[in-house]
C-alpha cells in the first residue's frame, strides 16, 4: 500500500438483494463495478466469519476465527451452480429494504440450505468437493464437529459438554463424530459453496485492480472451535473457563475502561509451539484477502488483563507480548505480510516503537481530528505521515453527516470550518472531509459508503457498547448512481490516487 490509492469500506451484509441480507451474488459484482468505474482500489470489509443471533449477528462474534457465514452465500448462485431448483426461491417474505432482519433470513436461509445439501447428498462424489475438504481439513473438522455438537447440546456451551468431548478425548471425538456424521457434511458443504463463491468474487475484483481488505479481530470468543480445540494456548481454570479476560483500562472516554470478556492468550505458550495457530489463522485469511487488518493491534505488544471475577476493567494489568520474536517468525512462516494495524485508542511508546519497525501502516480517522488540540492533533490532515490509512471514519463510528448532526461539539465545528476555511451545511461534511482525505500524503484513504452517500446517524453500522440494533444498515437497490461514481471518479483522479 505505498501508492496513492483510495477505496470503500462496505460489509458484504450491507449489500443490495432480495434475499434480506447482502451476499456474494450479482450485487456484489455490481459493487465491483461501482468500484471500478470510480477508481478505487481497495473494497475493505468486516470479518466474514459465522455470526450468532443471541450476540446481535456481530461480526465480531463468532465461532470460528476461519469459517465463514453461511448467511453471506448468495442463492441465485446456488441455482446456478445446481444446489438449488429456480422453483426453491419461493417468493421470499417481505424483508425489509435497507436494513437486515437477521431472525428472519437466517430461518428462509436455513430452509434453502436443507435444500441444497439434500439434494449436494444425492449427487455423486465432487472432485472439488473432496479436495476443498481435504485441503481446509485442519481448520474445517473441528469446525464440522463443533456447530454440530453445539446443535446436539441444544445451543449449551462446550465447557458444558459432557467432560469426555468437553476435553476431547480421542474415542469420545470419533464416536460422536460417526453419530454426527449427516450434521457434519451440511456444515463442509455449506463452507465450501461460500468458499466457491468468494473466490468467484475475489476472481472477479482482482481482474478488475480492485484488492479486498479483509478483517481479522485479535481476540476470540470463549464459546468458540478454536478455544475448544487449542485450550493450552489460553489462559483457562482447570474447567476449561478464562480467570482473566481481556478488555482496555480506563481513559478519558470511559471511567471504568472496557470489558470485553474474552479470553486472553498464553505467549508462552504460543511462542513455545511456534506460534503455529496465529500462523495458520493468518496463513488461512492472507489466502482469502490481498490485505488483512488486525483489529485492535497494540493487543500483539501488550494487552490488558483483567480478573474474570471483575465487573468492571479498572483492576486489570498490562502483560507484554513477545511481538518482535512473533512477527520475525511470521515472515519467516508465511510469503508476505500485507497487514493494517488498527491503532486507535491507547497507543503508548512501545507500540508505536513497533509499529515503525515492522512499518505495518496505521489508521487515522478525520472525526477524531478537530478538537481543543487540533493544531498538534495526529489525526489532523497536515500531521499525518505516508505510510498510514485515512478514514472518515470506521465501522464503530457514526457516519460523517451523523456525527456533525449530534456528536460534533461546537467548538469541532468551529475548529473544521477554520480548518476548511469556510461554513458547510451538513449534508456536504463528508464530502468535505472525503476531500481532506485525498488531498493529504497518506498513501490510502478508505472511507464507509454511507459518508460517499452523505447519510445520517440512522445508516450507522455499529454503536460500541451496544448489544442489539447493529449490524443492520443496508444499501438499497439503485442507491449507488452513476453521478456517485463520476464524483468519486473525478475527485480520485484530481489528487492522484486513480
Amino acid at each position: 500500500m505505498n501508492k496513492r490509492a483510495s477505496g470503500i469500506l462496505h460489509h458484504i451484509t450491507s449489500l443490495p438483494s432480495a434475499w434480506g441480507i447482502g451476499d456474494l451474488g450479482p450485487s456484489a459484482y455490481a459493487f465491483a463495478d461501482f468500484l471500478c468505474q470510480s477508481k478505487q482500489r481497495y473494497w475493505q470489509t468486516l470479518p466474514l466469519n459465522p455470526t450468532n443471533l443471541l450476540f446481535g449477528s456481530s461480526p465480531y462474534h463468532s465461532s470460528s476465527s476461519c469459517a465463514k457465514n453461511p448467511l453471506l452465500i448468495s442463492p441465485e448462485f446456488m441455482v446456478r451452480e445446481g444446489f438449488l431448483k429456480k422453483e426453491d426461491l419461493a417468493a421470499p417474505p417481505g424483508f425489509p429494504v435497507q436494513h437486515v432482519d437477521y431472525p428472519a433470513v437466517a430461518e428462509y436461509k436455513e430452509r434453502l440450505f436443507r435444500l441444497a445439501y439434500k439434494r449436494f447428498s444425492k449427487q455423486k462424489t465432487s472432485v472439488e468437493y473432496e479436495r476443498f475438504c481435504h485441503e481446509s481439513a485442519a481448520w474445517l473438522d473441528d469446525y464440522a464437529l463443533y456447530v454440530s455438537l453445539k446443535a446436539h447440546f441444544n445451543g449449551a456451551t462446550w465447557d458444558k459438554w459432557p467432560r469426555e468431548l468437553r476435553d476431547r478425548h480421542p474415542k469420545a471425538l470419533q464416536s460422536i463424530r460417526q453419530k454426527l456424521s449427516g450434521p457434519i457434511e451440511m456444515v463442509r458443504f455449506l463452507q465450501f459453496v461460500f468458499t466457491r463463491q468468494w473466490f468467484s468474487l475475489k476472481h472477479y475484483c482482482n481482474q478488475k485492480n480492485i484488492e479486498i481488505i479483509g478483517d481479522v479481530p485479535i481476540y476470540v470468543v470463549h464459546d468458540c472451535v478454536d478455544v475448544w480445540s487449542n485450550p493450552d494456548i489460553f489462559k483457562l481454570d482447570e474447567e476449561k473457563r478464562p480467570y482473566v479476560v481481556a478488555g482496555v483500562p480506563p481513559d478519558y472516554f470511559s471511567e471504568t475502561g472496557q470489558l470485553w470478556g474474552n479470553p486472553v492468550y498464553r505467549w508462552d505458550v504460543l511462542q513455545a509451539r511456534k506460534y503455529d495457530w496465529w500462523t495458520s489463522r493468518l496463513a488461512h485469511n492472507l489466502s482469502l484477502f490481498d490485505i488483512v487488518r488486525i483489529d485492535h493491534f497494540r493487543g500483539l505488544v501488550a494487552f490488558w488483563e483483567v480478573p474474570a471475577s471483575e465487573e468492571t476493567a479498572i483492576d486489570g494489568t498490562w502483560v507484554t507480548v513477545p511481538a518482535m520474536d512473533f512477527f520475525d517468525h511470521l515472515a519467516k512462516n508465511l510469503p508476505a505480510l500485507p497487514l493494517i494495524a488498527e491503532d486507535l485508542g491507547l497507543i503508548t511508546p512501545d507500540v508505536k516503537q513497533v509499529l515503525r519497525q515492522l512499518e505495518f501502516p496505521g489508521m487515522k480517522v478525520l472525526l477524531f481530528a478537530f478538537g481543543d488540540d487540533m493544531p498538534a492533533n495526529p489525526y489532523i490532515p497536515h500531521n499525518i505521515e505516508k505510510n498510514c490509512i485515512v478514514y472518515t471514519g470506521t465501522h464503530d463510528n457514526n457516519t460523517a453527516r451523523g456525527w456533525f448532526e449530534h456528536e460534533a461539539t461546537p467548538r469541532e465545528k468551529k475548529n473544521m470550518f477554520q480548518y476548511l476555511g469556510r461554513n458547510t451545511a451538513a449534508g456536504r461534511v463528508p464530502g468535505e472531509l472525503m476531500r481532506l482525505a485525498m488531498m493529504s500524503v497518506a498513501n490510502t484513504c478508505i472511507f464507509p459508503t454511507q459518508d460517499v452517500l452523505a447519510l445520517g446517524q440512522k445508516a450507522r453500522m455499529n454503536r460500541p457498547g451496544t448489544a442489539r440494533g447493529n449490524w443492520r444498515w443496508r444499501l438499497a437497490p439503485g442507491q449507488l448512481t452513476p453521478r456517485h461514481a463520476h464524483w468519486l471518479h473525478d475527485m480520485t483522479v484530481s489528487y492522484a490516487r486513480g
